[in-house]
Parts: structure tokens; sequence; C-alpha cells
């Protein structure tokens, strides 16, 4: 305790300074404990986005198969990315094929002229020019339903829901159905007036549509980009949930793309043009290459263009062309291989012909250059890292990229 003497002047029992003293040490002592926490932890989180980075950054140049599995060679197969593996469709049928390259379940259809397209866990496949179309979840068929027309595209949202461009003689249909086939709303189009219906596209959530019409008048092009909203906002705006649309004189668009719920991508024979679409479409960007390009591909990062390469010295065919989703230039990207298929997700551009691969990330550095022994018709990420799922003649396997001693 503390006391005063008779000279006025406080003095300190000599057990509370100790005391202070004690605390104040233990105070220090916790503070150098929590730094040193702290360091350690920034310490590994340095680590770790170290072997990131390196990872990101490293190249490949030999691979590992993981699984292989026999398959019947079938030359009109095609395949697609479905779930987090592969769908593979015929003819015949349809097959999913998971991550070591064994078909988990096969589905028995007849489509003369199959066209398919997915969405997360979702795929519809159909008959361009017939009637069936299919619907199919990972974990195999979830419905079938005979369009009243003829079918000329399909697009697929990633609860399932699909939507029809459905062709008879003067008249066209939109049609949205749920995956179980029940029809959501029909919209009719007339030839003669709004021209022939080149593709669709369906927002992820399923709740928003962008089309491409074409149409002759005389002797001068035409192409409309129209965009439906069937939430709240297009039963507010009109009887037909058309929220906007744009024109376009001597311009061909036949291919239109939400790579984002809210993002639309238009490509015409000049140029790219970008669009936001919460609610209503309005030009987010474009961006024009000059025609003449071979190959587009599109992801939820980034899109681009192959062009066949003009450039004096010719010292490779192709220049590959990247644009972020505003339109503006990433890079461009060289390369001779002769190409026939091109695959792109959020992270990486790939590229198959004959019996070579050529992976590019999408900051344009070069991941994998390989040549396989046998002549590649589908090459495309499995669920994990570095792991991809390749499909031959004859067989399917999973290879792991790795780094060999050259």
């Amino acid at each position: 305790m503390a006391e005063r003497n008779r000279d006025n002047v406080i003095h300190v029992d000599s057990s509370e300074e100790v005391r202070q003293q004690n605390q104040e040490r233990m105070k220090e002592s916790h503070r150098i404990r929590v730094n040193a926490g702290l360091l350690v932890v920034a310490l590994m989180i340095l680590v770790i986005v170290g072997i990131y980075i390196a990872n990101r950054m490293r190249s490949y140049n030999g691979i590992k198969v993981v699984k292989s599995a026999e398959t019947v060679y079938e030359a009109n197969a095609q395949y697609l990315e479905f779930g987090e593996n592969l769908l593979r469709y015929t003819p015949d049928g349809v097959s999913y094929i998971d991550a070591n390259g064994d078909t988990v379940w096969t589905s028995g259809n007849d489509f003369r002229v199959p066209i398919a397209e997915s969405a997360g866990n979702y795929a519809v496949v159909a008959d361009k020019g017939g009637n069936l179309v299919a619907v199919f979840g990972v974990e195999g068929p979830v419905s079938t339903v005979n369009m009243p027309y003829a079918i000329c595209d399909i697009d697929v949202a990633k609860q399932g829901a699909f939507a029809a461009i459905l062709e008879s003689d003067e008249t066209n249909y939109i049609n949205m159905y749920d995956k179980n086939g029940n029809i959501i709303y029909e919209m009719q189009t007339s030839i003669n007036k709004s021209g022939y219906p080149l593709d669709i596209s369906v927002s992820e959530d399923g709740k928003k549509l962008f089309t491409s019409y074409f149409k002759l008048d005389g002797v001068n092009i035409k192409n409309n980009l129209t965009a439906y909203n069937f939430g709240t906002v297009g039963q507010n705006e009109n009887a037909d949930r058309m929220v906007g649309g744009y024109s376009f004189d001597e311009e061909f668009i036949p291919k239109v793309k939400f790579l984002t719920n809210d993002v639309v991508a238009a490509f015409s024979d000049k140029e790219i043009l970008l669009y936001n679409m919460k609610e209503k479409p309005s030009e987010r960007g474009k961006t024009e290459y000059g025609g003449e390009a071979s190959s587009i591909f599109y992801s939820s990062e980034f899109l681009g263009i192959i062009k066949p390469n003009s450039e004096s010295d010719n010292s490779s065919n192709f220049i590959m062309t990247v644009y972020d989703l505003s339109g503006k230039k990433i890079f461009d990207y060289a390369f001779s291989m002769e190409y026939e298929k091109i695959y792109s997700d959020a992270n990486e551009i790939i590229i198959t012909g004959g019996n070579k691969c050529l992976i590019v990330d999408k900051s344009g550095r070069t991941k994998f250059s390989y040549t396989f022994d046998n002549m590649v018709k589908s090459m495309i990420p499995s669920s994990k890292n570095n792991e991809y799922i390749v499909t031959f003649e004859n067989k399917t396997e999973t290879v792991r990229l790795k780094t060999e001693d050259k």
C-alpha cells in the first residue's frame, strides 16, 4: 500500500511495485507471443501463396496416365463438358464419363443429328430438325420431351430449364421448359417480320434470354439482337417480356452467349459485342477484329478468337487473341499447330488437333504442349488440378501433367 510520510512524500510499498512490474512483464510477454504468432501466420501465408503462384506459373512437358479405359470407336461421337466431367453423345445415345474415364451411365436415344448444351450439372441433347429433346443430370436421364415443331437450336440453364427454337412453315417459336419438360413460356415470331432465329442463350438462373435474328430485307442484310426478361422486371415491361434490342445493317451475328448471369457476348462476322444484362441490356464494350475468324471461344473470365496469321514472316499459322469481358485485349498468342477443336474455361484454353495438344493459361503463358501416340478426339480438365480427360479413338485416359527432364 502507498503511505504518506511527514515530508508529504508518497512511498509505494515494495510488494505493490513488484506486482506492477510483473504485470508489465506479462503484458510484454503476451505482446511478443502475439507478434510471433502473427509472424508465423504471415510466413505460412507467404509460403502458400508462393507455392500457388509457382504451380500456376509452372510449365509441363510430360504426362502420367492415371487411369485408362477402353471404349468403342464411333466416328460420329461428340464430347461436352458436363458437371466436372464429360458427356459423350452420338445419334444412338448419351453417356456420362467420370474423371477416371469410366462410363457411369448410358441412355439410349434416337437422334438423327444430335446437338447438345450443358450448364453446371445439367445437359440437354436434341435432334436438330427433329422433335426429340432429352434432359440429363449427372445422376442420369431426367426427362424426354417431344417438341410440336422441328428443333433449330437449344440452350440450358444451370437448374435444368431449357429453351428451344422451333420452326414451322411460316412461324418460329422460342419456348422455355423446366427440366421435366413442362412449358414455362412460349414466344411466337413471324419469319416475314422478325426474320430467321440464328441463336439463343439462356442466363444461368434461367430468367433471361438473348436472341439473334437474321433477316434479308430485299438485297440488304439485317441482324437484330433481342433481350427478354422473365422475372419481375420483364413482367412489368410488356406482354412478350422483351426489355431491349439492337439492330445491325450488313452484319451477320450467328452466335450469342451469356458469359455470366449478367454479361452477354454477341459474335458477329466483324466484331465481338458485349452487353450488361442484370435486368435490361446495355452496351458494355466491343472489339473489332476485321472478320476472317476461324474459331471463337469464351468463358466466364475471358473470350477470344483465332485467325489465320497474315503477318509477312508467316512463322506461325494462327494468331489467338484473348479479350476481357469489356472487350479489352489481354494478349495475342501465335502458334503453328493445325487444330480441330478448342475448349476454354475460367483458367485456360485447350487446343487439340491430330495427336497434338496445346494448353495456354489465361495470362498467355504456354502451360503444356504435347504430342500423344494416338489421335485426340477430345480433351477437357477433370475435377482434379492438372488432370485431364483425354478421349482417343479406342480409349479414354485420365492424365496428370508432370515435368520431365529433357
